[in-house]
């Protein structure tokens, strides 16, 4: 069971913490073992659009594969406002040092910063208070106009509905693409993300169309990555020839079919090798007989970043 921890500031924005708390909910009923508690330093936690919230004042047991995100609240230039005390901040930084990860949606990039997160890491948060949090925190190395960063175990996006999106990534990255895909589907989500983004999920970087026929494929090969999937088959399923979909999908993606596949393989063999597969192992892990092709893939196919 995976603990999410939403940490609550008072004027917590609901969106910032609705969305993420969304996409994790829906994982859970689609079969991930998620399980989200709601902490904060006082248990009547007012929103920042005045409905109020309950709040635990006791923290769940976290372990390595657990996360903490910080949601975003109203009026972060404000003196004091989100001012986590000491023993809270402490938390967040041992947390990150016994190898868990720890997010944050918009202003909550700020108590991020405060707890020494930040320092040396590529970061970001709403394009309105990017310059406030370069100043306050100038080790950090705040990014515009992307919609989150990863960094070290730090996650930080821009706020608001951009919370969804690092939600999806952290899906997709932790679980495959088919999950991710799942509960976008499920939150009627249009998966796309800013081509700026770092380590973006292929399963999103190649959804920004608006061909229905290919995003139909799209959701096969997303379940079934890791399956033999012949471009006659996926053709039978698109109700076209091999050619024409070969066509549509190379004309809405850049890629085809194949090598749309092939991303997505890779893109979990890196996740899995990342924590601590041998290449071997995640390359049968995907649907490869052995490394060979893997290797071939890391070398040939766009880096993740382009």
């Amino acid at each position: 069971m995976t603990q999410v921890v939403f940490l609550l500031a008072p004027g917590v924005i609901l969106l910032d913490l609705a969305g993420p708390a969304q996409v994790f909910s829906t994982a859970a009923t689609a079969g991930a073992t998620y399980h989200l508690s709601y902490v904060a330093e006082q248990q009547r936690i007012p929103s920042g659009q005045g409905l109020p919230l309950e709040a635990s004042l006791d923290w769940p047991q976290l372990g390595r594969d657990d996360l903490i995100v910080v949601p975003g609240w109203r009026s972060p230039l404000e003196a004091g406002s989100g001012a986590f005390g000491e023993t809270t901040l402490q938390r967040l930084r041992d947390h990150h040092t016994a190898g868990g990860t720890v997010a944050s949606v918009c202003s909550g990039a700020f108590a991020l910063g405060r707890a020494g997160l930040l320092d040396g890491r590529r970061c970001t948060t709403h394009h309105d208070i990017q310059q406030e949090l370069q100043r306050r925190y100038p080790r950090a190395a705040v990014a515009p106009d992307v919609l989150f960063t990863q960094d070290g175990g730090v996650m930080t996006s821009a706020g608001i509905a951009s919370g969804i999106d690092m939600a999806l990534h952290l899906l997709a990255s932790r679980h495959g693409p088919a999950v991710a895909a799942q509960v976008a589907r499920d939150m009627v989500v249009f998966a796309r993300r800013n081509g700026e983004a770092p380590q973006l999920s292929a399963l999103l970087r190649y959804r920004s169309h608006v061909d229905d026929l290919v995003h139909r494929v799209q959701d096969v090969i997303d379940e079934q990555f890791d399956r033999e999937l012949p471009l006659t088959n996926l053709a039978e399923i698109a109700r076209s020839s091999p050619r024409t979909l070969t066509r549509a999908f190379t004309r809405a993606t850049g890629l085809t079919p194949l090598r749309y596949q092939q991303s997505l393989r890779r893109e979990r063999a890196e996740h899995l090798i990342a924590h601590g597969a041998t290449a071997e192992a995640a390359a049968r892990e995907v649907g490869f007989e052995d490394g060979r092709m893997l290797r071939r893939l890391r070398q040939n196919l766009p880096s993740p970043r382009a």
